[in-house]
Formats: C-alpha cells, structure tokens, sequence
C-alpha cells in the first residue's frame, strides 16, 4: 500500500496528524509539502481536485480532514 501525505508546516490540521504520525512511529507516509515542493499542489489538485490540506492519498485515492485521517491510519496499522 502506498501513502502519501500532502501537508503544509502553517497548517494546524497537518500538524494534527503530523503528531499522530509522530506519536505512532509510523514511517510508511511520503510527506508531500505544498509549500517547499514546486510540484507538490498541482499533483495535489490534479489528482485530488482540490488543494486542501491535509491530503493523505492512499494508493492515489485521497482522504481529506485531519480526524478521518488519523482514524484511517489507526485503523491500518503497519505491519
């Protein structure tokens, strides 16, 4: 499965599941900053449709909203 978190350092929801991610030990997320990435937000809102944040793309499907998110996450341990 493949996971990737589109995140802005300004957001307070993006730090919300960055400290999930955190707490967790989980390592298996690519971080995408829109901010520091030139690439970043035209993905995000390509594939996304939109650029809200944070986005975490699960095998390219994204979920938006920080607490569906660390639900999500919860949920789908790492092995």
């Amino acid at each position: 499965m493949t996971l990737g978190l589109f995140k802005k350092e300004s957001c307070p929801y993006c730090q919300r599941v960055m400290g999930y991610l955190a707490a967790a030990g989980r390592e298996d997320v690519v971080l995408r900053d829109i901010v520091h990435e030139p690439e970043a937000p035209r993905t995000l809102l390509e594939v996304g449709g939109k650029k809200q944040v944070p986005c975490l793309f699960i095998d390219g499907t994204p979920m938006y909203e920080s607490l569906d998110i660390i639900e999500w996450l919860k949920a789908h341990p790492t092995a």
